[in-house]
């Protein structure tokens, strides 16, 4: 009989660690997860910033029409950055000191924004979970509560652009790139890749965030004779780019990181956009061409914000997705560390969208660094290039 008090006894107090446990967690209750975001919802990539939000929203609605995770609901608080460094900071700051506090800053959009941000993140001990950034430090060095989300424009352009060079028989490599945190890395890692194949760029020149007249860059790249052109621009600079290009009767090849592979591009640009080279994984959701998953995915995203599913609707649903998977492997006692923990052995085979098998150590979090190519072609994006061999 006193062994059964004592282990009822011990029962109720592993049951009330548990309660305890999780109501120290940061936006952890007994009935709710709650995670943050910050969006650019009205600055110079508001169309992703807008699609990444639904597509996390259609995710964290479908986990709790099926009761939650471990019984609790997912519940997501959002804020606009307008891609604004600062105005990110400030909207950080908001979430982490709210009254419970978030979980998991979530799917924080842009390289500079998520930069600038991730400092408070850190400090207050909240999860950066997979910012829609491909910049490096989103995950390195490592940290334990940094976990990544795009393969980064570092490595994306580093094996890429060499290799479009070489099979385009290109004999001059030009760059043109946003002087900031987002251009840099794409920079960075081109450079690296055609060190790796003895070539050095015959020009470099950038443009400020939110240039409109790219002219000058333009003729100066023409003038050096560049016939392959790195790009690291966002979506309204590519187009105004590759317009210009067109204008002068300029047509090298072109290669874009994964912020080009939209299908903004066409929409604003039209057919002088065809022929646009971009890094990429998951591949557009093209109902028409889809496979059945992903245009059932596409009817609910259409059905619920009546408007046509993008891939960055499709960025937002994988992060949650992702997401969801850690804090299912987490168990119902969840903490910051039990989470950690619980990321670091997991392994998400490839998902409808195409992305590659994501694997996760204590000194990897980044699921995979292997990107493919995609080009322009008639007004859609054909992936021209697949995942090269042995890269993770």
């Amino acid at each position: 009989m006193k062994l059964v008090r004592t282990a009822t006894l011990l029962a109720a107090v592993l049951t009330l660690w548990g309660h305890s446990a999780a109501a120290a967690t940061p936006g952890v209750t007994k009935t709710e997860i709650v995670i943050g975001t910050v969006q650019d919802l009205s600055g110079p990539i508001a169309a992703f910033g807008k699609d990444t939000l639904d597509g996390m929203k259609l995710r964290i609605a479908e986990i709790n029409e099926q009761g939650g995770i471990h019984g609790r609901k997912l519940k997501l608080l959002s804020e606009d950055s307008g891609y604004d460094p600062k105005r990110a900071v400030l909207a950080t700051q908001k979430m982490v000191n709210l009254d419970g506090g978030i979980f998991a800053m979530t799917g924080l959009m842009g390289s500079a924004p998520a930069i600038a941000a991730m400092p408070v993140l850190l400090d207050a001990g909240v999860v950066s979970f997979m910012p829609m950034s491909s910049a490096r430090p989103m995950f390195e060095p490592v940290h334990k509560l940094k976990f990544g989300f795009s393969q980064p424009n570092f490595d994306g352009q580093r094996s890429n652009a060499p290799r479009l060079f070489k099979t385009s028989k290109s004999t001059k490599a030009c760059i043109l790139y946003q002087d900031d945190e987002f251009g840099l890395e794409i920079f960075r890692g081109a450079e690296a890749g055609f060190k790796d194949i003895g070539i050095s760029f015959t020009d470099v020149t950038t443009y400020k965030r939110g240039a409109t007249d790219f002219a000058s860059q333009v003729a100066r790249m023409k003038q050096a004779g560049c016939d392959f052109v790195v790009m690291g621009t966002q979506i309204r600079e590519t187009v105004g780019t590759i317009s210009e290009m067109r204008k002068l009767g300029y047509n090298p090849t072109m290669v874009g990181s994964a912020s080009t592979y939209t299908d903004l591009i066409p929409k604003l640009g039209g057919k002088a956009m065809d022929g646009l080279y971009a890094d990429m994984w998951a591949k557009i959701p093209y109902v028409d061409d889809a496979s059945q998953p992903v245009r059932f995915w596409a009817s609910k995203f259409k059905t619920m914000f009546d408007r046509e599913a993008t891939i960055f609707g499709a960025y937002g649903y994988m992060i949650v997705d992702r997401l969801a998977s850690g804090l299912q492997k987490t168990g119902p006692n969840l903490t910051t560390e039990g989470f950690v923990k619980a990321m670091e052995t997991l392994t998400i085979e490839p998902d409808m969208f195409g992305s590659p098998r994501l694997t996760f150590s204590p000194t990897k979090h980044i699921g995979s660094l292997s990107t493919r190519i995609s080009q322009l072609q008639n007004g859609r994006w054909e992936v021209v290039y697949d995942y090269p061999k042995g890269k993770d």
